[in-house]
This record gives structure tokens, sequence and C-alpha cells, in this order.
């Protein structure tokens, strides 16, 4: 039976960003995987191809069942093996919707055919992130039908994530760096040493009408993390002059300010992309009583 849109909104409303993490076969997207659940704060929801791979420390699981591990910290990891749709459906079914959901995709799938689902009832899509295996890039990029699937998933993505750049070296890594920037130039690039799992969420790169929390800053420890105060009431004019102004070292910056007439306005900028857009009423902050702008920079020895 083909997938059918619900005729409701859950959770009164909110949507629930999701993010695809890319990757050809081997890039590490499993050992992302494990490392987002092991060091998650809030709760998530991660789907995964093969629960089975997911390797979590036996304390953090609450319980097991079937193809669902739910952990003690409110995360949930569910398995694909059923179909996205019934996948989707499960998140979809819970009394308290996770604050956040990552969906692991095949390594030779290619997300641009897969982000009509983030449009599902009770999500939006925050972003695609491809990881990239220096050590293996230059070999695979002249592989046909190898290359095909990678430049898919290169050219899909708003943050690329180098992985195994030890094994590859320096000289590798480098390689893969100038071949992916004539590629992508304006996509925001990040190597496994300056970036931590947390980076790779809440890109709302995707939707104009993306929101999300402030992102606190305990989850960057590998970046220099500044909160910069926003004039109360602030125009959409000057949040554009003040986020053109940051510094060319900032990868991220995400915040939330309201005009005079009261409208809410959040702003997102990944790498080189500048996005000043207004909230939906239904995803506003109730409890928003001042506009900050948090600023991720990566530090000066990076």
């Amino acid at each position: 039976m083909p997938y059918q849109e619900p005729e409701f909104a859950p959770w009164d409303g909110r949507r629930v960003p999701l993010t695809f993490l890319s990757g050809y076969l081997g890039a590490g997207k499993t050992t992302l995987i494990n490392e987002l659940l092991a060091t998650a704060d809030r709760p998530i929801a991660v789907l995964v191809n093969d629960v089975g791979e997911v390797n979590i420390d036996a304390r953090l699981i609450r319980r097991r069942h079937g193809d669902t591990i739910e952990l003690t910290d409110g995360c949930v990891c569910c398995s694909l093996s059923e179909g996205f749709g019934a996948a989707i459906d499960q998140i979809r079914g819970r009394e308290v919707p996770p604050d956040h959901v990552v969906v692991e995709l095949s390594g030779v799938a290619d997300p641009s055919r897969v982000l009509p689902w983030a449009r599902s009832a009770g999500f939006r899509l925050d972003g695609v992130v491809t990881l990239v295996d220096v050590d293996q890039f230059a070999e695979r990029m002249h592989d046909g039908l190898a290359s095909h699937t990678m430049e898919a998933q290169i050219t899909a993505a708003d943050m690329l994530l180098l992985t195994k750049t030890q094994l590859g070296g320096v000289e590798k890594t480098a390689a893969a760096k100038l071949a992916i920037a004539k590629m992508v130039p304006n996509t925001l690039v990040l190597t496994e040493d300056t970036a931590t799992s947390a980076t790779l969420l809440s890109i709302g790169a995707r939707r104009s009408d993306a929101m999300g929390s402030l992102p606190e800053p305990t989850l960057f420890d590998r970046h220099i993390v500044e909160r910069l105060e926003l004039p109360n009431p602030v125009e959409r004019t000057e949040l554009k002059r003040i986020i053109d102004a940051l510094p060319a070292d900032v990868v991220r910056a995400k915040g939330i300010g309201v005009d005079a007439s009261g409208a809410h306005w959040i702003v997102h900028v990944v790498g080189a992309r500048r996005m000043v857009t207004e909230l939906p009423a239904a995803e506003r902050l109730a409890d928003l009583e001042d506009s900050a702008l948090v600023v991720i920079r990566l530090p000066s020895n990076v």
C-alpha cells in the first residue's frame, strides 16, 4: 500500500527537525551514530539500516524490543528494516516527540531522492550531512559507479565531514578538500578532528521556515562558542547586517530575534550561507525573553 500522509498535525503542530546522514560505504556513518547516541544530552531518534551495528553501552539501554532500542536519556534507535514510512510512523506515534531525528542512509543512496520524506507530518528537513572517507576518496572517484554515487552525495550535502583523516594523512586530506571545493565551493566542510557529532545537528539550511532552539555551548567543546546579544526589538534588515559582518572563521551561527511588530525571525549561518526567515507561530518559543545569536568559530590553531 502506498504511503499516505496523515490528516493531522501531531505534537500540537510542532515539527521535529530531521537530518539525513549520507556517505559512501565505509565512510563512518555508524561510528558517528554511536558517538552521537553516547554523547547526546537531549532526546533524539536515530533511524538506521541495522540496529545490531549500533554499539551502545548496556548501562544506557532502558529496554530493547524488536528492532528498537530505547535509552535511559530519552533517545531511541529504530531500524529501517520495515521501510521508511513505518519508521517515521513509529516515531510520530510517540506521545512526546524527540528533539531531533537522524536518518542513516544506505552507503549507495542518493540523498536527493529521499528528501521528500522530510515533509511528512510532524517533521521538517534540517539538512543533509555527508561523510567523505579521504583515504579512499581518490580511488573511488576514479571508479565510475562509485564516483557517480559520491558526487550525488556530496552535491546534495548542506555540510560535509571528512573522515579517516589520520589514516589518509595530510596529503590525501588536502587533495580531497581541494577536489570537493571545486565540486561544491559554497558548502561547509569540516574534518573529524574539528567537529563533534553535535555540530552536525540543527543545520537549518534547507527549509526557509526552519526553527530550532539555541544550541547549548556544552555541545561544541572543540569550538569557540560566543553569545552575541541582539537588540530587542531588532528588524530583519539589521539581522542581515549583523550576520554579514561576522568573521570569516565562523562555521555556524543561530539565533532568534523579535522585531517591533512582534514577528519572530530565525537566523541561520552555515559556512558561507546566510539566512534570516520568519518563524511560524506554531514553532515560536513561548519563553523567549531575550534575543541572542550563538556564534561558533573554529579555534585559531585548527
